[in-house]
């Protein structure tokens, strides 16, 4: 099998989201995605890249020297040659996130793997891209996230969760979506359901802005 990837960038920062925010990581970000959300904030990682070897990518990542390694992209799953990264980072001995879009099979994924899964909701434009197969693959190590855009998102995701018992599976993290929602209504609606879930606000934005690198 050919292990060489197309990679955007690789580079060490602050994870913005996820049970790990604030911790310094090292990004390994992939270049695709077979998904076009409306609120993208990744569409450069689309085109382009530079084709690497996976000892070339393990390489960079240990010259970072973070025990904490985010494999993102783009969606990693959509090339195969991810699946022996994840392995070859766990072996390496880093804690391991793999952030995809849960519309690809995350069965493969090795179990060391902490799963982001991003359920799309209506607004994300992609919702019948979701795989929902996938959930059966969760661990309780796994977290779910939920991007909302809207009251009808936010109905959307409390339906999602309930339906599927998915608090019960593993960590859920609902996000306001940049720019259009106001986070402190999300915070409000979550309060008034008791939803049991976790709420997130993107920190890198915060600090950082869009800037590419963050």
């Amino acid at each position: 099998m050919d292990n060489t990837l197309r990679i955007t960038e690789i580079f060490h920062s602050l994870q913005g989201e996820t049970r790990s925010v604030g911790r310094p990581a090292t990004f390994v970000r992939l270049t695709g995605c077979p998904l076009r959300c409306q609120y993208c904030d990744t569409t450069y990682a689309f085109q382009g890249g530079t084709t690497m070897s996976q000892a070339e990518i393990l390489d960079q990542v240990a010259a970072f020297g973070a025990p904490l390694v985010v494999v993102t992209g783009g969606e990693p799953l959509a090339q195969r040659a991810v699946l022996p990264l994840l392995t070859a980072l766990c072996d390496a001995g880093y804690e391991v996130f793999l952030e995809t879009s849960g519309a690809l099979d995350v069965a493969p994924v090795d179990p060391r793997v902490v799963k982001v899964l991003d359920l799309k909701t209506p607004g994300s434009g992609e919702e019948a891209r979701n795989r929902w197969e996938n959930l059966a693959h969760l661990a309780p190590q796994d977290q779910v996230k939920i991007v909302v855009c809207s009251r009808t998102d936010y109905e959307w995701a409390r339906d999602v969760i309930a339906r599927h018992g998915l608090a019960q599976r593993c960590e859920v993290l609902l996000s306001p979506s940049h720019g259009q929602i106001n986070p402190r209504e999300l915070a409000d609606w979550i309060l008034a359901d008791r939803l049991p879930v976790r709420m997130q606000i993107q920190l890198h934005k915060l600090l950082w802005g869009d800037v590419p690198g963050h």
